[in-house]
């Protein structure tokens, strides 16, 4: 029988063919690292939950895409559906890093007026002496684009968990704030049978509880 969970996330993985974003599932999702892998034929479906914190689950629904152009019209379907997408290249071939701006342009184009929250991630830091894009570099298109950035290797199990729990706390912060809510006809989040109350309070209770404004310390 499946755990409660208070929310379920649906989670994208985009980026060039051979990136290594089935790689980085397996691993989240079954503990498994292989060398040899089939190419992802238009998408594949994981699944996996997480203890946000004391008493809230959230169930991820995590879609692995094509990164082919041949399946691109395949995968598209799903952005609109996704709450959250990872933005994997490997930090061992450089043209896939020069099209993360491609791909970040593309998704969040095709769901407006709607957004999607995303995270960086350079793959494959194992191979270290075979790097083609510095960290220095990553992070600066990461803080162009206004998202967090993350090194992994699913094969020695670097910061994968870390970078699943990273962008599914951000995607819950901003359900706290309000700035995402549920929607019909929309299944980027929805909520459980323990669904907590997260949304902020009317404006006369939050005026009265209001705090003085701090500088932003980004």
């Amino acid at each position: 029988m499946d755990i409660l969970w208070q929310y379920q996330f649906r989670i994208i993985l985009l980026g060039d063919s051979t990136v290594g974003k089935s790689s980085l599932l397996k691993r989240f999702t079954d503990g498994i690292y292989s060398d040899v892998a089939d190419p992802t034929v238009g998408v594949d479906f994981y699944a996996r939950s997480l203890d946000i914190e004391p008493g809230v689950k959230i169930k991820l629904q995590l879609w692995d895409t094509a990164g082919q152009e041949r399946f691109r019209s395949i995968t598209t379907s799903y952005y609109r559906n996704s709450v959250g997408g990872l933005l994997v290249f490997d930090l061992t071939i450089r043209k896939t890093f020069d099209h993360v701006r491609e791909w970040h342009k593309e998704v969040s184009e095709h769901i407006l007026p709607h957004h999607m929250v995303y995270i960086l991630v350079g793959h494959k830091s194992d191979l270290n002496k075979d790097r083609a894009v510095s960290r220095d570099e990553a992070e600066d298109l990461a803080a162009e684009l206004g998202i967090r950035y993350v090194e992994t290797s699913a094969k020695c199990n670097v910061n994968v968990d870390r970078a699943f729990e990273l962008l599914t706390k951000d995607i819950y912060e901003l359900m706290k704030m309000g700035e995402i809510v549920t929607r019909d006809g929309w299944d980027g989040v929805k909520s459980g049978l323990t669904a907590k109350v997260l949304y902020p309070a009317d404006d006369d209770e939050a005026l009265a509880t209001a705090v003085p404004e701090r500088g932003c310390h980004c």
